[in-house]
């Protein structure tokens, strides 16, 4: 069944329509997962690493548009930083870029925010710091 149409702004919308960094990654640095148990959307994401900093970032989503426009935004804000800034992203920042989200969409901006820390846990995991 369709979903009703969100009050998007632009932004949110062209995340919605045309998400962008969606796909695998060949050989990443780190991989996080997250899972609502509630509403089953599952969020799978990858990130580069080089020299501390997030070069690269693609993501998996299994769920409603709002979980793959809050995965799309993700991507895009944690591109260029470092770990300890990609950890500073909150799943309010992740809503308020995407221009709000519905208050029964919230759920997928905190998806969103604790893939990030389980990808950077991964990686720290598997560079042994």
């Amino acid at each position: 069944m369709a979903e009703k149409a969100y009050p998007y702004n632009s932004v949110g919308m062209d995340h919605l329509k045309h998400p962008g960094n969606m796909g695998e990654m060949e050989s990443p640095d780190g991989i996080g997962e997250a899972q609502n148990p509630v509403c089953g959307d599952t969020m799978r994401l990858s990130i580069k690493v080089e020299t501390g900093r997030i070069v690269d970032a693609k993501f998996l989503t299994f769920g409603c548009g709002a979980a793959i426009a809050s995965s799309s935004m993700t991507t895009e804000m944690i591109k260029g930083k470092t770990t300890d800034e990609a950890l500073l992203v909150s799943d309010q920042m992740i809503a308020d870029a995407l221009g709000g989200l519905p208050p029964s969409k919230v759920h997928c901006s905190v998806l969103a925010e604790k893939a990030i820390r389980a990808a950077v846990a991964d990686y720290r995991k598997r560079k042994g710091g």
